[in-house]
């Protein structure tokens, strides 16, 4: 069975690749866009979701909510990495 993305494997990735770096922690609820990420972070945040979790993302199934938070996100990836079974 494919391993569970959590939402501090997002947080992990959003501060290991300086995707954003907020002033205080990044909490699995915290909204994402508020703290930073903007169209140019997002990019990086695709490419690296493509290399750390090897899930690739097609721009059709962008929205907004699937990225809302750590916790949305790893969620929507976790979807995804199970349907590809």
């Amino acid at each position: 069975m494919p391993e569970l993305i959590r939402a501090e494997d997002v947080i992990e990735l959003l501060l290991a690749e300086q995707i954003l770096e907020p002033q205080e922690p990044i909490t699995p609820k915290a909204d994402l866009f508020a703290l930073g990420l903007d169209s140019m972070a997002l990019m990086q945040l695709m490419l690296q979701i493509e290399i750390h979790f090897v899930i690739s993302i097609n721009p059709a199934e962008f929205a907004r909510e699937h990225f809302a938070t750590a916790e949305a996100l790893a969620g929507f990836l976790t979807r995804k990495r199970l349907k590809a079974v």
